[in-house]
């Protein structure tokens, strides 16, 4: 790759999508499949253009008939074709085909890889806009277990031919970096995007496996596109991993809760519980089909300088750890996170949040961006079936804010009673009142200090966790001793 100078700084020339594809096929080791359902033979096209494909491609195929399809990879339980099951049969099956036909006795140093995407372009109404599943399975020693790189994508375009071009530089970006830049990963991210921009497509899940990749935290991946605004969120389940939002969100009924939860407190599990008592009561909630999402909004901790992304983690770990879902956004506002959940359903939503959250809410900097002002953005917000819970907030004399005697700005006070009166704000009257003095800052406080008795300020096995883990700058029981000793000495 060149490096030009401009000034003091050095620039990258990122190749083109021939150089990228020419030197995968003059490496004479790279020997594999293409195989890509619902929009051509996008990807494989670079490589055949660029020249000495021969000795690259073994199989080039698109299964596009389901009928033929399924005969091939088999049917999957929910009939769908756009998964990632589907991704990983494809993947699995071709890489199987050429173990079997490639002999590894007369080509001892062939490094195999199988490229698989399936998607659905946008359709003809233009209502839907698609997405897909892309992956590659592959080596980089022929010795070696099998390494994957699965992603999930959306297509932004309005046309279904600028999709297809779109899916197939991607799919090039990928294989080049699954080769090329596997030892850095978040470099192999961002080259994902090389020529292309992202009004054009939108990766919101990415995970990677396989030995080359055995030191690299999938969440940590996830939380790259929300930092690169590839995305505008992604969502960890409670086990941890990675899951798609719309897999997650999808027809259901949606109660979300945001905070720093640094760490998460008795308030926060208190609200929650409350809150979601009086949502699973409201009209047209099931329970089967309801979800509760804890929301971290990565533009306030952008607020705060640079995103630590260890301290991310610990948050995370914790809430998961509880039996929560978790879901990180670039959303500053309420309504944007309100239109996003939209996207998936169209059933009712709440959202738990604290009086200072509320406050917020109606003050108009946050819509000065918007032609329409604090107005379009509450005709976005609450125009939806959405209901706020709010949870009271007790000040040092012992008094109690909610929502009969919360304060606004002047302007704002006969907007607030519109949606106050009308049912869109109600109170959490059911709350513990010997929590309401807990604050996270305060724990954080305590257990950066050593100080006492934060641990009863947390949910039961959270402080456990933190001390194991020595989170938030907690010192294990074994450093403290040490110091006691060393103190006393």
């Amino acid at each position: 790759m060149e490096i030009t100078l401009k000034g003091d700084m050095k620039i990258e020339n990122v190749p083109s999508l021939k150089q990228k594809a020419l030197r995968i096929n003059l490496n004479e080791n790279i020997y594999g499949t293409f195989a890509e359902i619902g929009a051509g033979q996008e990807t494989v096209r670079q490589f055949f253009r660029a020249g000495g494909a021969s000795k690259t491609i073994a199989k080039s195929m698109s299964a596009y008939d389901k009928d033929f399809s399924d005969s091939i990879y088999g049917i999957e339980s929910d009939k769908r074709y756009v998964t990632e099951a589907r991704l990983r049969k494809m993947l699995n099956h071709e890489i199987g085909l050429i173990e079997q036909r490639i002999s590894r006795d007369k080509h001892p140093n062939k490094l195999f890889f199988s490229f698989a995407n399936t998607v659905a372009t946008i359709d003809f109404a233009k209502k839907f806009k698609g997405h897909g599943w892309v992956g590659i399975k592959y080596q980089v020693e022929p010795d070696q277990p099998y390494n994957d790189i699965v992603l999930h994508l959306r297509f932004k375009e309005n046309d279904a031919r600028l999709q297809q071009e779109t899916l197939g530089i991607l799919g090039t970006n990928l294989i080049y970096g699954a080769y090329y830049k596997y030892n850095e990963p978040k470099k192999l991210l961002r080259y994902l995007y090389d020529h292309l921009d992202k009004d054009q497509i939108e990766i919101d899940t990415i995970n990677f496996s396989g030995p080359v990749f055995e030191k690299v935290d999938n969440r940590l991946m996830s939380l790259q596109l929300v930092k690169n605004e590839m995305t505008d969120a992604v969502m960890f389940a409670p086990d941890g991993n990675n899951v798609l939002p719309a897999r997650v969100l999808y027809k259901k009924n949606i109660l979300t809760l945001r905070g720093s939860f640094r760490p998460v407190t008795k308030v926060n599990m208190d609200m929650y519980e409350k809150s979601y008592n009086m949502f699973i009561k409201e009209n047209r909630v099931d329970t089967k089909k309801t979800q509760v999402i804890f929301e971290i909004t990565l533009s306030n901790l952008r607020a705060e300088g640079e995103i630590d992304e260890q301290d991310f983690m610990d948050r995370a770990r914790l809430l998961c750890s509880l039996g929560q879902t978790v879901l990180i956004s670039n959303f500053q506002e309420y309504y944007k996170l309100v239109e996003y959940f939209s996207q998936y359903s169209k059933n009712r939503m709440g959202l738990a949040m604290g009086v200072n959250n509320l406050i917020d809410i109606f003050d108009e900097k946050y819509y000065r961006h918007l032609s329409g002002g604090i107005l379009e953005a509450f005709g976005k917000l609450f125009f939806k079936d959405l209901r706020v819970y709010l949870y009271p907030m007790e000040h040092d004399d012992g008094s109690i804010t909610n929502s009969e005697n919360l304060k606004v700005h002047p302007r704002m006070k006969e907007l607030y009673k519109f949606f106050k009166y009308n049912g869109k704000v109600v109170d959490i009257a059911d709350f513990d009142p010997n929590i309401l003095s807990i604050f996270s800052r305060t724990v954080l406080g305590m257990i950066s200090n050593n100080e006492p008795g934060w641990e009863e300020m947390l949910p039961k096995g959270v402080a456990k966790l933190i001390k194991q883990q020595s989170l938030f700058g907690c010192e294990t029981e074994e450093v403290l001793h040490k110091k006691t000793k060393i103190s006393k000495t």
